[in-house]
C-alpha cells in the first residue's frame, strides 16, 4: 500500500492534481474559521452545545454537511447546500418543462446553459437561506449578535451568499483541475473534519464513566461492520449477459463474443442521501428560524417533528431516499437507449428479443435491484439514531456521513487507480479492479 501511495507522486500530472485538490481543501477549511461580522462565536458555540445536550439534532445535521461552519457562523455557514438544492430543482425541471428537456438534448452547450441557470438559482436560494439565518441569529438571546440592526442583516446576507459562491467555485475548480468530484470532496472534507472531535468526546466519556467502555467497543465494532457493509453494497453489481454476433467489415471480423452489462445495486450512490437531506433541511430550517427560542407552540412542535430522530422526519427521509434512488437511476441509465445501442452493434441478451423486449427486461432488473439498495442505505442513514436510543451513546461515525465518506473515497480512489494503471503502475488492488460508484 505504501509503495502504491509513493507511485501516486511519481506521476507528474497525478501529483499536480492531488496537490491542487489538497490546497483547495485547505483553503476551504481556513475560510471555515472566518466569522460573519457582528456575531459573538463563543456565545453561539455555547448555544449549540446546550441545544445538543437538550436533544436537538437539527443543528448537528446542518453542521454535518458544512463541517461545523454553521455553529461558528463562518462565511461558509451555508456551505454547498444551496447549490445542491438548486441542482435538484433544475434536474427535476429537466424532466417536466420542455425548455429544460430541450437543453438536456443539446449536449455540451445545453449543459453549459443549465449550469449557468443552476448558479443563478444558487444565488437566489442562498439569499433566502442567508436572510433566515441572520434573522435567527438576531433572535437568539444572550448577546450572540451585539447589534442586530439593518447593517448586520445586510452585511450578513452578502457575506453568506459570497461564501456560498466561493465554495461552489472551489468545488468546480477541484472537479476540473484536481482529483475527484469537487462538490463531493468539499462535503467529504467537512465530515472528516468532525471525526477527531467525535473520537475525543468518546474518549472523554470513557474516562469519566467506565460503563461507556463496553458501549464504546460495541460502537467501534458496529462502525467497522457498517463500513464493510456500505463498501460491499456500493461495489455490488448485477451482470446481464450480452452476446454479440459476428460481423464482417472489409477483411476483418468483429464481434462473436460474450460480455455483460454491469448494473449497480446502488447506481445513484450517495446522491439520494444528499438530495433527501437537502430537501428536509429546507422546511426544518424555516420552522427553526420562525420558532426562534420558543419551547412550546405550533412552530416548536413542527420543528421537533421535522428534526432528525422524530418519527415524521424518519418516514419522510426513508421515502425520499427511495424516491431519489429511482429518480437518479432513471436519469443516469436509459434502458431504451441501451437496447438501441445493442441492436446497433449486433448485440442481444440471450432469451430476449432485441428492441422493446430487451429494454423492458433491463428496466425490470433495474427496478428490482434498486429497491434493496435504497432500503439498505436508508437503514444505514438511521443507524446513529438507533445506536443512541439503544445504548445512550453519541454515535458520530455512521449514517449519512459514513455513506458519503465511503462513496466519495471509492470514487476518488477509482480515479487515482485509473491514472496508475494507465501508466503501468500497480493499483490499489493486486487482483481485480477497484470500482467506484460510477465505475
Amino acid at each position: 500500500m505504501f509503495k502504491t501511495i509513493g507511485n501516486m507522486f511519481r506521476i507528474p500530472d497525478l501529483k499536480k492534481k492531488l496537490l491542487f485538490t489538497a490546497l483547495f481543501l485547505v483553503l476551504y477549511r481556513l475560510g471555515s474559521f472566518v466569522p460573519i461580522p457582528g456575531v459573538d462565536t463563543s456565545k453561539l458555540l455555547a448555544f449549540f452545545k446546550g441545544a445538543e445536550e437538550g436533544g436537538s439534532t437539527l443543528f448537528g445535521l446542518l453542521n454535518l454537511f458544512v463541517g461545523g461552519n454553521f455553529e461558528r457562523a463562518s462565511v461558509f455557514a451555508l456551505g454547498i447546500m444551496p447549490y445542491i438544492t438548486a441542482s435538484i430543482v433544475i434536474q427535476l425541471l429537466g424532466s417536466i418543462i420542455p425548455y429544460f428537456e430541450k437543453l438536456k438534448k443539446e449536449g455540451a452547450d445545453g449543459q453549459k446553459k443549465m449550469n449557468q441557470i443552476t448558479r443563478y438559482a444558487t444565488v437566489g436560494l442562498g439569499a433566502f437561506n442567508a436572510t433566515t439565518i441572520t434573522i435567527w441569529l438576531s433572535s437568539l438571546s444572550g448577546g450572540v449578535v451585539s447589534n442586530p440592526n439593518f447593517f448586520f442583516h445586510f452585511t450578513g446576507v452578502i457575506t453568506l451568499i459570497t461564501g456560498t459562491m466561493i465554495v461552489m467555485w472551489l468545488g468546480e475548480q477541484i472537479t476540473e483541475y484536481g482529483i475527484g468530484n469537487g462538490i463531493s470532496m468539499i462535503i467529504f472534507a467537512g465530515i472528516i473534519a468532525r471525526y477527531p472531535e467525535g473520537f475525543i468526546q468518546l474518549f472523554k466519556l470513557m474516562a469519566t464513566d467506565l460503563s461507556y467502555l463496553w458501549k464504546s467497543i460495541i460502537a467501534i465494532v458496529v462502525m467497522v461492520l457498517v463500513t464493510a457493509a456500505v463498501i460491499f453494497v456500493t461495489e455490488a453489481i448485477r451482470k446481464i449477459p450480452v452476446q454479440y454476433a459476428k460481423r464482417i467489415q472489409g477483411r476483418k471480423v468483429y464481434g462473436g463474443q460474450s460480455t455483460f452489462i454491469p448494473l449497480r445495486v446502488n447506481t445513484a450512490g450517495v446522491i439520494p442521501i444528499i438530495f433527501s437531506q437537502s430537501i428536509l433541511m429546507f422546511p426544518a430550517t424555516i420552522t427553526a428560524m420562525i420558532g426562534g427560542n420558543q419551547s412550546t407552540g405550533f412552530w416548536y412542535g413542527l420543528q421537533r417533528l421535522l428534526s432528525p430522530g422524530a418519527w415524521l422526519y424518519n418516514i419522510i427521509y426513508v421515502a425520499l431516499i427511495i424516491f431519489f434512488a429511482y429518480f437518479y437511476t432513471a436519469i443516469v441509465l436509459n434502458p431504451t437507449e441501451m437496447a438501441e445501442n445493442m441492436v446497433r452493434y449486433g448485440g442481444h441478451i440471450p432469451g430476449k428479443k432485441p428492441g422493446k423486449k430487451t429494454a423492458e427486461y433491463i428496466s425490470s432488473v433495474l427496478t428490482r435491484i434498486t429497491l434493496p439498495g435504497a432500503v439498505f442505505f436508508a437503514f444505514i442513514a438511521l443507524v446513529p439514531e438507533l445506536m443512541q436510543n439503544l445504548f445512550n451513546l453519541p454515535f458520530y461515525f455512521g449514517g449519512t456521513g459514513l455513506i458519503i465518506v465511503v462513496g466519495v473515497a471509492l470514487d476518488t480512489l477509482q480515479q487515482i487507480e485509473s491514472h496508475l494503471v494507465e501508466r503501468h503502475y500497480d493499483g490499489f488492488m493486486k487482483k481485480g479492479k477497484l470500482r467506484g460508484r460510477s465505475g
